[in-house]
């Protein structure tokens, strides 16, 4: 039994009511409240209704046990094991918690009568369009198997590429934070002591770049919490804004154009974009949901645009290859390859060599902007540590100087 809250009309009262009912599934649990003279307008599961708030930060399910799940599951129905009891198997092996849960949703809801695919959409944080779509794929063409082989195949895919883009920006952010840690450090404690050295001496004068680190050290030492506020105020304003439709433009604009990013970037939609339209296609999904779903799953709205726009043309009798030719969203290699597939029945392996050939080279385009940020990042750290130096230094130099010069008369 699962908990559901609800809101309906009530005739008798004219008012709308709220409350909880407990049922097997949202079609149960509307039929109780209407067996009891009310009008459902809302009925959502307790956990759904939970995941709206933080709990969701709580209740995440990892990559990796969803991989799993769609390969157990596969093996399992392969093995020609009733649908039911391939997700109890499952749900029994499950380490993680939430996913266990999810799962024994899944099971309630399939016992219900509802399909796998119906009931997976109703944790559209755990499964997303992509994979609801394979799965009803593979229900409607009796390839169940096949189709959680394929998305455990493109979640591994994907898995990997993101996987490989958090290691490159592993190194440049540990290298920023560490030479910040160091330059605050230098900045705070030892130019202001040898400030305060310096100045006791009569007649010494400061160099112009130890008066300007001495005034950043002074204004951080004093109005230490201004900084910590204006740091909250711009990462709290940059988040929020950055869920705006106009928000995610610019960001999406720059991921696909700004240098030495945007070619490794392009290459990740391209690869996901191919990836995906493959899986959906040779599954037996049609070419216009394919390209709808896709759409959504590239992550990137200058691409989705053009998708939407390519969909529009190809109800109207066009080529899927002819729709994205010139598209400056798109690398010419991919409707190239479509078209070759087009001509020989064979799109979706077409999309699949695409897919591998992109997949490939991110990892070439990761190696390279690896090679290129370690002589950068040696670079400013050599500058920030020269102006340091320098702001240590040369006012010792000029009290050696002036030593000199006294002693000389």
């Amino acid at each position: 039994m699962l908990s559901f809250n609800y809101s309906a009309h009530d005739p008798k009262t004219g008012k709308t009511v709220s409350g909880k009912v407990d049922a097997e599934d949202e079609r149960s649990a509307s039929n109780l409240l209407v067996k009891e003279g009310l009008t459902p307008i809302e009925v959502k599961s307790e956990q759904e209704h939970n995941l709206l708030g933080f709990e969701k930060y709580f209740n995440r399910v990892a990559s990796k046990d969803k991989v799993l799940f769609s390969r157990q599951m596969a093996t399992l129905v392969n093995a020609g094991l009733p649908l039911l009891q391939a997700l109890r198997n499952v749900n029994a092996q499950t380490t993680s918690k939430p996913f266990q849960k999810v799962i024994n949703d899944l099971i309630i809801s399939v016992e219900g009568g509802a399909s796998l695919s119906a009931s997976m959409a109703k944790h559209k944080n755990i499964f997303n369009e992509v994979y609801v779509n394979l799965i009803a794929a593979g229900e409607a063409s009796g390839t169940l198997d096949k189709s959680l082989e394929r998305l455990a195949i493109q979640q591994e895919k994907d898995a990997d590429i993101i996987s490989k883009i958090r290691g490159a920006m592993a190194y440049p952010i540990i290298v920023i934070c560490v030479m910040i840690v160091v330059i605050g450090f230098m900045v705070v404690k030892i130019i202001p002591g040898v400030a305060v050295l310096y100045n006791s001496l009569p007649g010494a004068k400061l160099p112009l770049v130890t008066i300007i680190l001495l005034d950043v050290a002074h204004f951080f030492i004093k109005f230490w919490w201004i900084v910590i506020i204006l740091i909250g105020v711009i990462g709290f304003g940059s988040t929020r804004w950055a869920r705006t439709v106009g928000g995610k433009r610019v960001i999406d604009k720059i991921k696909m154009k700004a240098w030495p990013i945007g070619p490794l970037f392009m290459k990740v939609y391209m690869a996901r974009f191919a990836r995906t339209s493959a899986t959906l296609v040779s599954s037996g999904v049609p070419l216009i949901q394919m390209l709808e779903t896709t759409a959504r799953a590239v992550n990137n709205v200058h691409i989705e645009d053009s998708i939407d726009k390519a969909i529009e043309q190809v109800k109207g009798g066009k080529a899927l290859s002819d729709a994205l030719t010139n598209d400056k969203n798109f690398t010419p290699l991919v409707p190239n390859m479509i078209k070759i597939g087009e001509q020989s029945g064979t799109i979706d392996q077409m999309l699949d060599k695409v897919a591998t050939y992109y997949e490939t080279e991110v990892d070439n385009e990761i190696n390279t902007i690896q090679t290129l940020m370690e002589p950068v990042l040696m670079i400013i750290l050599g500058i920030f540590a020269f102006i340091i130096v320098a702001a240590v230094l040369l006012p010792v130099y000029s009290l050696a100087n002036n030593n000199n010069l006294t002693s000389a008369f």
